[in-house]
């Protein structure tokens, strides 16, 4: 279990913010029928919907969509929204007359409540959002990144109409998506601005990708029977570089997160 927080939890120290110690979450029932969690899933219907499954050939679209759990509706119902920005404007109902969400915030904004008091180590912290890659017609969630290593109270999940109208969440629709962030880390990061002549070697693989690709395209436009035949290049999902040189340290083509342990 995550370790208690100590009487510096939520300030920036040194030992937390240059050392973390492996992530841990911990996520405490406050509702006896609080909704379940589950592992993000890689797959979308409109990627299995495009041609020739053609999305899943962007490693990074299937990875992000799997790198967090999953918090799920428990519930069908349907909430609408009347341009009214008091909390008056959006109502809700369920199928069953449970109150599976409610307008708590006004501004167009219907409110989750997640049934869990989330608790990270020191350091870490949840960042809480929308399923990734996944589009709802007429309303968008809401990200909130949340300091779980003190924080002694739940929080909710929320997200806001783009239009009046009405929408609806299914039963098992996932609600919210977890997952952990370096929170004490962020602040020490320094982008620095650069060129590819600053890296000679970076410089020489980028320029031997690029040609590499524009002889692909140029096969590909062209028929070449065995382009054709490959379809695309597989690099990123190998982990390699055109030159076949240079393996990463660490890749992966698919990822499968472990279901929350009793």
């Amino acid at each position: 279990m995550p370790a208690k927080p100590s009487e510096q939890s939520g300030t920036k120290t040194i030992e937390t913010a240059d050392r973390l110690d492996p992530p841990e979450l911990a996520c405490y029932r406050i509702s006896k029928d609080a909704p379940a969690i589950v592992p993000g899933g890689s797959d979308r219907r409109w990627m299995d919907e495009s041609h020739q499954r053609f999305a899943y050939r962007c490693t990074p679209l299937s990875i992000a969509n799997a790198s967090g759990w999953e918090i799920l509706n428990p519930r069908r119902f349907s909430a609408s929204w009347d341009g009214d920005l008091s909390v008056r404007g959006v109502t809700v109902q369920s199928d069953d007359g449970s109150p599976a969400a409610q307008s708590h915030f006004g501004e167009g904004v219907l409110t989750f409540h997640t049934g869990y008091l989330f608790r990270t180590n020191p350091g870490w912290a949840v960042w809480a959002r929308g399923v990734p890659n996944l589009v709802k017609d007429g309303i968008a969630p809401l990200d909130g990144l949340v300091e779980t290593d003190w924080l002694q109270l739940p929080f909710t999940m929320n997200w806001r109409f783009t239009r009046p109208g009405t929408i609806q969440f299914e039963a098992g629709e996932p609600f919210c998506f977890i997952t952990l962030t370096p929170h004490a880390q962020l602040d020490h990061i320094a982008p620095k601005l650069a060129t590819l002549d600053d890296n000679p070697d970076l410089k020489a693989a980028y320029r031997a990708w690029s040609t590499s690709r524009s002889q692909f395209l140029t096969k590909l436009k062209s028929g070449d029977v065995d382009v054709v035949k490959e379809g695309w290049q597989r690099h990123y999902i190998r982990g390699q570089g055109p030159d076949q040189q240079g393996t990463a340290h660490y890749h992966l083509s698919k990822r499968k997160l472990r279901a929350p342990e009793a």
